[in-house]
């Protein structure tokens, strides 16, 4: 009867096959860590970009539509409506890009904090457990927001603007008689009949229109001033990387 030997290499496994080797020296750790600092650098200003590509879509978007809406006396009020819809699809598209260019900045921000900073100007207490989160990010990758929490942000940032001007609008077409197709003497909105009639949209009354974009802005507000339990790099006053 045949024996099988294995032969397992103290630095490899039972196939035999050796394991990389890991940096010993302390240059060889520093030299690991730039590249790994501009690897994650370099992902993180990626998804950055494509952040701003939304961003910059949704302005675009919300510019287009204002000067359509309100350049003729012809052009409905549901365009404006439309363009909210519109800055909302693209929100929902950029919180999903920022909650993964939130994983990309959480692990430069842990190597810049703790690392870099400690390298330039040392603290004496220092966290020596700062690589663990890094490190568990690595082998085991997850989203550190949910999609509400990333909505927000955004919201917070750049959307509430848009949306405001967007209202603004919205409330001028349906309140100005000159901005109407039938021409009017009149320079404001005499009733607020008049105003509930310019805001009906097809088959539903102005007065549920009206309704509608009340409960869609209380949502925008709540999403705009409510706070959750951010990190120390989104404190009021402080650089957001």
């Amino acid at each position: 009867m045949d024996t099988e030997l294995t032969v397992t290499s103290p630095t490899g496994d039972a196939t035999g096959r050796k394991a990389p080797s890991l940096p010993a020296t302390s240059a060889e750790i520093t030299n690991t860590l730039t590249h790994y600092y501009r690897g994650e650098l370099a992902r993180m200003t990626s998804w950055r970009d494509r952040i701003d590509r939304t961003s910059n879509w949704a302005i675009t978007v919300a510019a287009a539509l204002l000067s359509v809406s309100l350049s003729t006396p012809s052009s409905h009020h549901g365009v404006l409506l439309f363009g909210m819809m519109l800055i909302t699809l693209l929100l929902m598209i950029e919180a999903r890009r920022y909650r993964f260019f939130d994983v990309y900045r959480s692990r430069v921000r842990q190597l810049e904090r703790h690392y870099f900073a400690q390298i330039l100007s040392p603290q004496s207490e220092l966290n020596l457990d700062w690589a663990l989160p890094i490190a568990t990010s690595l082998r085991s990758p997850r989203l550190l927001l949910s999609h509400a929490e990333a909505v927000q942000r955004r919201l917070r940032r750049n959307y509430c603007w848009m949306y405001a001007i967007l209202l603004l609008a919205w409330v001028l077409k349906i309140s100005t008689p000159k901005l109407q197709t039938a021409d009017a003497p009149q320079e404001l909105a005499h009733s607020w009949s008049y105003i509930a009639d310019n805001a009906s949209l097809g088959p539903l009354p102005g007065l549920a229109v009206i309704v509608l974009v009340a409960i869609f802005y209380a949502v925008v507000l709540y999403g705009t001033f409510h706070r959750g339990a951010d990190d120390g790099d989104f404190v009021h006053g402080e650089a957001h990387v």
